[in-house]
């Protein structure tokens, strides 16, 4: 019997791609080896609808890791590496 590999939800990151913030978040991402899907978003704020749908604001970043959602870099950071780092996951 074949064993069927568990489905979890996986990381996104919405960001822009000039954005210093962002960037930051990405560089930890690629640190701690996670994988994750990039959402490039517009530049104009009004335009980010996927942003706002989910994380009911318009800045980026904002990560989303399964129901989880964070819009702060800084929480964002945080939230990594005491969930991540170290080899620690879910």
């Amino acid at each position: 019997m074949q064993r069927v590999p568990l489905i979890t939800m996986g990381m996104t990151l919405y960001h822009v791609t000039w954005c210093p913030e962002c960037a930051l978040v990405r560089d930890k991402l690629t640190a701690l080896g996670i994988p994750y899907e990039e959402v490039v978003v517009p530049d104009f704020q009004p335009f980010r609808k996927q942003v706002y749908e989910v994380s009911g604001q318009y800045y980026v970043p904002v990560l989303q890791d399964g129901d989880r959602v964070l819009t702060e870099t800084r929480e964002i950071l945080t939230y990594l590496e005491e969930r991540y780092e170290n080899g620690n996951s879910r």
